[in-house]
């Protein structure tokens, strides 16, 4: 099966009219993504997103269109004998490499999930399912090895994967049907109270009892309203904040004071994704409240990952599905949090994230960590209508995805609609609206 072109499209829906998504940094987000489509001279084709919140998004269409030259004219079958020489290709490209993470990492990830995409589909699989049948050794061989290996070996990666094979099959069975638990942000910070109550009362109809905040305004506002869902959810529920890393250290500090008697179960990126020195800081000051830290969905790299994991500073693991390079990526950040005994609570939202990020929390739960008992997956309850298998919900858990591959073909009306900046949802928009020129 070869690879004969692609199609990337920039994809942008205009949620600032209403404000979801919306918190202290990123005020009017417009929920978009950078979609590829690899062609190839079969019916299939491999899918992917890379999600950004409008403006950046053509940024990110460029460099997916200008790497996709490496991979048009390959074939399935390389791939799949050994994905990691694609990765290494992607990433160690001896010019592009001076760019490092970001826009570049991403980039190279949208083309390795396309294609991993495209081999659960040959193989006829979703992608959980793909992952959880290949052996260790092979898994093992599809992660770097050389920036991270102080604080995870190749071996005991092995090892960890090895462990969970005998009772593999039960928990596959187990979980058949109804995937991993799930926790809704409902509190957007530029939502009303009405509005939130009205979401979390939706929610709690179907079986959710862990709902996120968004915090960072003023200090007075936030503990007004984190004791404003405390009493909407009751103690019984799991409560989170997300700061979006709004704060410095000692600016934290002053504001995590006032959350300590609401029963938090985390505070999230209450500073710079990267700040690992300050989340250690911040970990050793909060040691006996009840919440603890939860980073990882801009964290740009597994090194980022390992000295977040190896030096006690988190103990949620956030992995974002397209903020790395795809699938190697995150494979190696799992199996480092399943050392470290550090629950993986993927990121999900946006346009199709939380397709992509179910499929991770299933591996994990059945082939990494090996249970369910301490892991959140992320939700919202909007835009799930984009795609042909939207993701669906049962008593608070994602339901066991059962479409190959990702599951991220999108609805054709969705698309057309959306394209930016000739869909219908933006043609007629004031130019002040668009892209880098929308400011607030």
């Amino acid at each position: 099966m070869k690879i004969i072109d692609c199609e990337v499209i920039d994809l942008r829906v205009p949620t600032s009219d209403q404000l979801l998504g919306s918190d202290p940094f990123h005020k009017e987000p417009d929920y978009s993504s950078a979609v590829l489509h690899l062609k190839t001279d079969s019916a299939y084709q491999g899918v992917s997103v890379v999600f950004t919140v409008g403006a950046g998004t053509d940024w990110l269409c460029y460099g997916i269109r200008d790497l996709c030259q490496l991979v048009v004219g390959t074939t399935l079958e390389d791939f799949a004998a050994s994905p990691f020489k694609l990765y290494r290709r992607l990433i160690d490209h001896h010019q592009l490499r001076w760019l490092h993470d970001g826009v570049f990492r991403m980039a190279a990830g949208a083309i390795l999930n396309a294609m991993w995409d495209l081999w659960a589909k040959q193989q006829g699989k979703p992608l959980w399912k793909l992952l959880v049948d290949l052996e260790p050794s092979f898994i093992a061989d599809c992660i770097d090895w050389r920036n991270i290996q102080d604080a995870l070996t190749r071996e005991e990666a092995i090892e960890i994967l090895e462990r969970q094979r005998s009772g593999l099959s039960a928990r596959e069975n187990q979980m058949s049907e109804v995937g991993p638990k799930a926790y809704c942000t409902a509190g957007w910070l530029g939502l009303s109270d009405e509005d939130i109550l009205a979401t979390i009362h939706r929610l709690q109809e179907q079986g959710f009892d862990s709902f996120k905040l968004k915090v960072g305004r003023n200090s007075q506002q936030d503990v007004a309203r984190i004791k404003f869902m405390r009493e909407a959810i009751g103690m019984k529920s799991n409560l989170m904040v997300d700061a979006n890393q709004y704060w410095g250290v000692d600016e934290a500090k002053e504001h995590l004071e006032a959350f300590r008697p609401y029963g938090l179960k985390w505070v999230e990126e209450p500073i710079a994704r990267d700040d690992v020195l300050g989340y250690v800081e911040l970990a050793k000051t909060f040691s006996t409240a009840s919440f603890d830290f939860a980073c990882g969905e801009q964290a740009a790299s597994p090194v980022i990952f390992k000295q977040l994991l190896k030096s006690g500073a988190i103990k949620y693991c956030q992995i974002d599905a397209v903020r790395v390079a795809g699938v190697n990526d995150v494979m190696a950040i799992i199996l480092m949090a399943a050392k470290y005994e550090v629950p993986v609570c993927p990121h999900g939202g946006g346009i199709a994230l939380c397709n992509m990020i179910q499929h991770y929390g299933m591996w994990d739960q059945i082939a990494v960590s090996g249970h369910s008992d301490t892991q959140l997956v992320e939700y919202i309850d909007f835009l799930q209508d984009s795609v042909e298998h939207p993701v669906a919900t049962t008593n608070g858990h994602y339901v066991t995805p059962k479409a190959h591959g990702w599951g991220l073909e999108f609805v054709p009306e969705f698309l057309d609609r959306h394209r930016f900046p000739e869909g219908e949802a933006w043609k007629d928009r004031s130019p002040e609206r668009k892209g880098a020129r929308f400011e607030v």
